[in-house]
């Protein structure tokens, strides 16, 4: 069997007890979420959200990035929300590392070098911080739109709220 054969007998399973047909776009809590692409929670499992409740943008590090904005910038100004949550991990691939380790561990493997910046961190709740003010420092969000930030423990599920001042 292919990995597309798996993907499709998985999706005809899917199918059969899919119930999500009278959703709509606009999420039910008008709420966004910006988090990382870790395979090892989901972002509305952890603040108890269904699908449908939110929109979820997830990348590497959960990092405020130039298409991050625009995702979150049109859930807000087309799509309803008034809220995003910031959910930085423990144990995160990016945690501890550098641009220029990982630029050249792409160039090891892909044999070609990256130009851009893949926004490592060395401070788990600083790199929450950062992000919230960058979010908080774009003039694209309407009027009382709020940000909030946390850290996720993978090994225990729990949620840390994280104090956004300076």
């Amino acid at each position: 069997m292919s990995l597309t054969d798996d993907l499709l007998r998985a999706n005809a399973a899917y199918v059969e007890v899919f119930d999500a047909s009278g959703l709509q776009q606009r999420p039910l809590k008008e709420l966004a979420i910006l988090t990382c692409m870790d395979s090892r929670y989901t972002a509305q499992g952890v603040i108890g959200l269904a699908l449908g409740d939110a929109h979820v943008i997830r990348n590497a590090g959960g990092r405020v990035t130039e298409d991050a904005i625009r995702s979150l910038v049109l859930s807000a100004v087309l799509l309803g929300t008034r809220a995003c949550v910031v959910i930085h991990h423990s144990d995160c691939g990016l945690f501890g590392r550098s641009d220029e380790e990982l630029r050249q561990r792409v160039a090891d493997v892909a044999g070609a070098r990256v130009t851009f910046d893949f926004l490592p961190f060395h401070d788990l709740e600083q790199s929450v911080r950062d992000d919230v003010h960058a979010l908080r420092a774009c003039p694209y969000f309407p009027e009382g739109y709020e940000i909030v930030g946390f850290t996720y423990d993978v090994r225990t599920g729990r949620l840390q709220q994280i104090d956004d001042s300076p």
